[in-house]
């Protein structure tokens, strides 16, 4: 397996325009603020969300979990991106439609716990659970090894399911991953209970911000670096690659820029795949 770390620098936050469109664009399990969305790219990402079964040891009945499915799907194994800390899979509003430009298979999943999900009789949303959730949709759906996109606090759900089950991992591309206990800042401070509580502790915004504060605030670039760095190091044939003029988001922030490096990744034999560490600044 092959790994492909990015960190970046600064933040650039692009603007829209407002775009009125019907209700009915969007699926009915999506919550009624959807409507509210000014954003086109993410109201088109929005109306392609979909709800599938996913049958779990630990849930009586199937969980119909969101994803977005690709419109097209080919012989060549497909791109898989998660998504980071309390998000879902709009957080790919900008940068799927460009994958999917590029001609790659493209899924978009919500872990389990987040996201838009039928979680009405909450099931166990641990490590353990989202793991065993998220392998028995890949096994139901995907069905393919996958090239998996962990961003921040998603790239330690992506190493947590490709270390527990390799053969669904051909390629990991981790983006600003924070996946060391001291990565998480002091989030780490938190009792388990509440940092695995899931998406209905979370639905109080007074606290999914809290949260947010606690794993970003006092974090230097410098940190960042060293964590990217370390990581990077410890990955046999990893590559790492640096976009300048961005924040902690590159693939909201710079999507062309991350979509280039994630084909050429994608496309790159990975015989020829050298890890060579960066030096701390």
């Amino acid at each position: 397996m092959v790994a492909f770390a990015l960190f970046s620098l600064a933040i650039a936050l692009p603007k829209f325009k407002v775009v009125a469109e019907a209700d009915s664009l969007f699926p009915s399990f999506l919550p009624k603020d959807v409507n509210r969305i000014k954003d086109p790219f993410a109201r088109t990402l929005a109306s392609r969300i979909q709800r599938l079964p996913v049958s779990v040891s630990f849930s009586e009945n199937p969980i119909m979990s969101s994803c977005v499915k690709p419109l097209m799907q080919n012989k060549a194994n497909p791109v898989v991106l998660l998504h980071g800390f309390d998000s879902s899979c709009l957080e790919w509003r900008y940068t799927y439609p460009l994958l999917e430009e590029a001609g790659l298979e493209t899924w978009a999943f919500d872990i389990l716990g987040w996201g838009f999900s039928d979680l009405e009789k909450l099931p166990s949303c641990d490590v353990v659970s989202k793991r065993e959730h998220f392998y028995q949709f890949w096994k139901s759906y995907i069905k393919k090894p996958m090239i998996l996109v962990g961003p921040s606090l998603g790239s330690a759900v992506a190493i947590d399911f490709a270390i527990n089950y390799p053969e669904a991992v051909e390629k990991l591309v981790l983006i600003d991953a924070s996946v060391y206990a001291e990565g998480t800042g002091n989030l780490a401070t938190l009792p388990k209970a509440v940092a695995y509580a899931g998406v209905y502790l979370l639905k109080s915004i007074p606290l999914r911000v809290y949260a947010n504060y606690l794993s970003f605030t006092n974090i230097s670039f410098s940190t960042s670096l060293d964590w990217t760095n370390q990581l990077h190091c410890e990955l046999p044939d990893a590559i790492i690659r640096q976009i300048p003029d961005c924040g902690h988001l590159p693939h909201v922030e710079r999507p062309d820029s991350v979509v280039k490096l994630m084909v050429e990744f994608v496309q790159k034999d990975t015989k020829t795949a050298v890890n060579q560490c960066v030096p701390s600044l």
